[in-house]
């Protein structure tokens, strides 16, 4: 089993990114046209969306599609939504959860949205972003395994961190790893991913060695390679001699 760093010294170099971000706004309206006929609205620059949660009535809606992309780059499927339907007072809070596209060009098809209580826990998938250079990488042999590029988490929908930074600047040597376990996090945040699966871990690559062949067993394998016309004339060439 791989060495594992211990937690205390993993807490030093793990930051949770949960600064305080600008809530983005979407604008969206109610959607009538449903099944095979939105192809027309994605013609028209239009994708449609859908939005459902807890005791929440599921809502077809649609949203411009210039509009929409430029949101999903900023808020990912971390960060909270202010989505106001058009014709209805206030806004409500939601998550980006699926986003469809089209398999050839990636053309955005469509869009669901998650409508948060923010008084009860949920489940989201937050990036993992490895910072610092392992010393154990200056030797050429070692390499550096990844294990998971991104945790679940369970917390409140305001204590989403963006992404979570895990310094892996002390993996000196081949064989030392860090788990889910080894890695520390505030009170208001859970961890539900399994706590030994592994993270990222130094290992060794593998070269195999070509062993040098006794000069006997090389004579052979030269015989073997050789024409047969070759040999033939080295046969009769002391006939020849002979006559």
């Amino acid at each position: 089993m791989g060495k594992i760093l211990q937690s205390g010294v993993l807490a030093q170099h793990l930051h949770i990114d949960s600064k305080e971000r600008n809530m983005a706004e979407l604008k969206v309206s109610r959607r009538a046209v449903t099944g095979k006929k939105v192809t027309s609205l994605r013609r028209q620059g239009i994708t449609p969306v859908h939005l459902y949660g807890p005791e929440v009535e599921p809502q077809t809606l649609q949203c411009e599609t210039n509009v929409l992309k430029k949101l999903l780059g900023q808020a990912g499927r971390t960060a909270l939504v202010n989505l106001h339907v058009f014709g209805e007072k206030g806004s409500k809070r939601v998550l980006v959860r699926e986003v469809q596209r089209s398999p050839v060009g990636g053309e955005l098809l469509h869009v669901d949205f998650y409508q948060v209580s923010m008084s009860k826990k949920l489940k989201v998938e937050v990036p993992l972003v490895l910072l610092g250079e392992p010393p154990a990488l200056r030797q050429k042999q070692n390499m550096l395994e990844h294990g998971l590029t991104s945790l679940e988490v369970e917390c409140l929908p305001d204590e989403i961190p963006s992404q979570i930074e895990l310094d892996i600047s002390g993996l000196a040597e081949a064989g030392q790893a860090i788990r889910v376990k080894d890695i520390p996090v505030t009170a208001r945040i859970t961890l539900l991913d399994d706590p030994d699966r592994m993270v990222v871990r130094i290992t060794e690559r593998y070269v195999e060695e070509e062993v040098a062949k006794p000069a006997a067993e090389v004579t052979e394998e030269a015989k073997a390679e050789a024409p047969e016309g070759a040999e033939a004339t080295a046969e009769e060439a002391p006939r020849k001699e002979k006559e």
